[in-house]
């Protein structure tokens, strides 16, 4: 007998707090006097009008933690419903243990917990492995939990043009709690996946750990156009699988893709046929939230009233490294905003 998974709860947590763009440029004045930083530099470059901030004492596992218990209540469930914890995220409060332990006893869950980690495609993965699980048997009940504090990597200190042109796109990052449910079924949901890498590309975003790399930058440090070159193959396999998949970009009724600015959604659409109005923007008013680019996607669209049970949706995702995936998914329950 056949054994399916199927996504049925999605919940984003978002702190109130807000830093326009324009706030971000005045900061940033502020702090690297002898750079000249043109008004509306932001919004050109990246598109971003505002960002969403947590407060300074907040930590990923509280963000976590309040998008899991959203989640949990969205479906009237309890903790100890949950069969298995997994925490994905590029934001994480330690290096040891694993933070889903933190998320789970702050979320009051008992159940075993793993993280799983691939900078920006961290929940994808998480959902390749969600799937695995479910169809081999092994868990029945799988919550995946994301915490992002990305507004903490911003380089506010510049001393060159040299380096604001790698340091700029940290001022992009914002903070988001996101939570995914994913059960067994009785009909399929997580249709088929497919993940690829271009592992050469690894220098062109880093961060380093100050513990076991103490002599190399301990700052978020971005080259957009080697970035953006190290991606150059992973769109076109992606199409190819989708092809060999008998599914046509252009027809499907929503694509939630990873949203690091708006002129890479808009080239990344046009590259792959993806029709504009089938995407669910992000960026524009919450700023880059890495791993949960794709729950608050889904999420938004739940709350537009564009999810329906027998749509066909695309995942994909695109994260320094490089690394590629993409995930079809057949929409079997509506998501509570």
């Amino acid at each position: 007998m056949s054994v399916y998974s199927q996504i049925t709860q999605v919940a984003v947590h978002l702190p109130e707090g807000r830093q326009t763009s324009e706030a971000i440029e005045d900061r940033l004045r502020a702090h690297s006097p002898t750079l000249r930083i043109p008004p509306g530099l932001l919004r050109r470059t990246y598109g971003l009008q505002e960002r969403v901030v947590a407060d300074d004492g907040v930590l990923p596992s509280d963000l976590a933690s309040h998008a899991a218990t959203k989640a949990l209540a969205q479906a009237g469930l309890e903790p100890g419903d949950v069969d298995l914890l997994l925490f994905a995220s590029v934001s994480a409060d330690v290096q040891e243990p694993a933070n889903a332990h933190i998320v789970a006893a702050k979320t009051g869950l008992t159940c075993p917990v793993f993280d799983v980690s691939n900078a920006c495609n961290s929940v994808l993965n998480a959902l390749e492995v969600a799937d695995a699980l479910i169809r081999c048997g092994r868990y029945r009940r799988i919550l995946i939990t994301c915490g992002e504090t990305l507004s903490r990597l911003s380089r506010w200190t510049m001393t060159s043009r040299a380096e604001m042109r790698t340091a700029l796109a940290s001022m992009t990052g914002g903070d988001m709690g996101a939570a995914v449910m994913v059960e067994v079924g009785p009909e399929p949901g997580i249709l088929a996946g497919t993940f690829m890498a271009n592992s050469s590309g690894w220098p062109a975003a880093t961060l380093f750990n100050p513990h076991h790399a103490p002599h190399l930058l301990h700052q978020l440090d971005i080259d957009s156009q080697l970035l953006l070159a190290s991606f150059l193959g992973l769109d076109t396999r992606a199409l190819q699988w989708l092809k060999e998949h008998d599914t046509d970009p252009c027809e499907l009724s929503l694509v939630c893709v990873h949203q690091p600015s708006v002129p890479f959604v808009n080239t990344f659409s046009e590259r792959l046929g993806v029709r504009p109005d089938s995407v669910v923007p992000t960026f524009p008013q919450t700023g880059n939230v890495a791993a949960a680019t794709l729950p608050l996607q889904l999420a938004l669209a739940a709350e537009q009233g564009r999810l329906h049970p027998g749509m066909r949706i695309a995942l994909f995702g695109l994260a320094s490294g490089a690394s590629g995936g993409v995930m079809l998914i057949d929409w079997t329950a509506l998501a509570t905003p």
